[in-house]
């Protein structure tokens, strides 16, 4: 494993003088992209280090344990710390190997969180809320911030679609295997014979794209105003303030109305669009070496179902890596952690059979 690494002082040494260099700095993102580099690169010569400190110690420990001149307890107690060292030193092999996983370019990107309703009617357009509301709570014990994009209300209080923009750090990183068909499985306050009934609502999550990641001809967008409308149809304001964009080549349409100015609904409509487009070519990407994916945590197919949340048994099931959680209560309120970090094990453990 050392012997790969023998370079690193160099490559530091190299980075260090960059970091000085004054035109560099004038150059923020690539002063950024710099200072990045040289953070990855001290963190894995500390792990190797640690990492050289206890085969050393290794070595010497089983040394006393062979020395038969050596005192019997102080050969016990090699012995004894000699499986303490060994035991560390795997599980900071395993660490070297993580970090050396090739990294997600998206991780560090804020995400649209996109939540629409799908078969079972009122009940999934309910659902979409009480994602949305699962997925804000989460956001805020984060400090993430949340900001609506665009939404569709219907009068029984939930959500055709939701759109929402989630900022801070490593947004993406966490939230990247939401994507798919959430079930919900429970019985609607209108069931007067205490059913349950089955909904089914899609989450998609999209890494916010820069404009160096996409590049957008203005004259391959159609722009359409009207006026606002909420449940029930009625206006929501007097002026055409609700903004539609289509993107010719794809046919992509997006549709932004929650704000009362006009430029502000079309600005919201050009971000997202703009991470709809990322996500179209990152999917035709992933398409071409559909099998990776496959071994992976999904399949990142939008149809794809995920998870199930039952709310009589108060479970929660994700399919993918055969979790279940009787904690739907506390999953429902924010507790997200409960079911990321097995996902992102889970997807590490996978990744990293594929380097072993």
């Amino acid at each position: 494993m050392l012997d790969r690494f023998h370079d690193i002082a160099e490559k530091l040494a190299n980075l260090e003088g960059r970091l000085s260099d004054p035109s560099l700095i004038s150059n923020q993102q690539e002063y950024q992209k710099v200072v990045k580099e040289h953070f990855q690169l001290s963190r894995l010569s500390e792990l190797l280090q640690e990492y050289r400190s206890l085969e050393q110690q290794i070595d010497d420990n089983k040394s006393l344990v062979q020395d038969e001149k050596e005192d019997a307890e102080l050969r016990e107690l090699a012995r004894f710390e000699l499986e303490e060292l060994t035991t560390s030193k795997n599980k900071l092999e395993n660490d070297i190997q993580l970090f050396l996983l090739p990294k997600d370019p998206n991780d560090d990107k804020n995400i649209f969180l996109e939540i629409r309703a799908g078969t079972g009617g009122d009940e999934a357009a309910l659902f979409v809320g009480d994602l949305y509301r699962m997925y804000s709570r989460y956001a805020e014990s984060m400090n993430w911030r949340v900001e609506v994009m665009a939404s569709s209300p219907l009068g029984i209080g939930g959500f055709k679609e939701m759109i929402a923009m989630i900022t801070g750090d490593r947004v993406y990183s966490k939230l990247k295997f939401e994507s798919g068909v959430h079930r919900v499985q429970r019985v609607p306050e209108t069931e007067a014979q205490g059913r349950v009934h089955t909904s089914a609502v899609t989450v998609a999550i999209l890494p916010e794209a820069d404009e160096v990641d996409v590049d957008i001809d203005m004259n391959e967008l159609k722009f359409d105003v009207y006026r606002s409308s909420g449940p029930g149809g009625q206006s929501v304001n007097t002026t055409d303030s609700a903004v539609r964009i289509t993107h010719l080549p794809t046919g992509l349409v997006v549709i932004c109305q929650d704000e009362k100015s006009q430029h502000k609904n079309k600005a919201k409509a050009l971000t997202v669009l703009r991470a709809r487009l990322l996500d179209k070519l990152e999917q035709e990407q992933h398409d071409k070496i559909s099998q990776d994916r496959k071994s992976q945590v999904g399949s990142g197919d939008r149809s794809e179902r995920i998870r199930t949340y039952n709310f009589p048994q108060g479970r929660l099931t994700d399919h993918r890596v055969n979790l279940t959680l009787y904690k739907l209560e506390a999953i429902m309120n924010g507790k997200l952690d409960e079911v990321i970090i097995p996902l992102t094990v889970y997807d590490q453990e996978e990744k990293l059979k594929k380097i072993q």
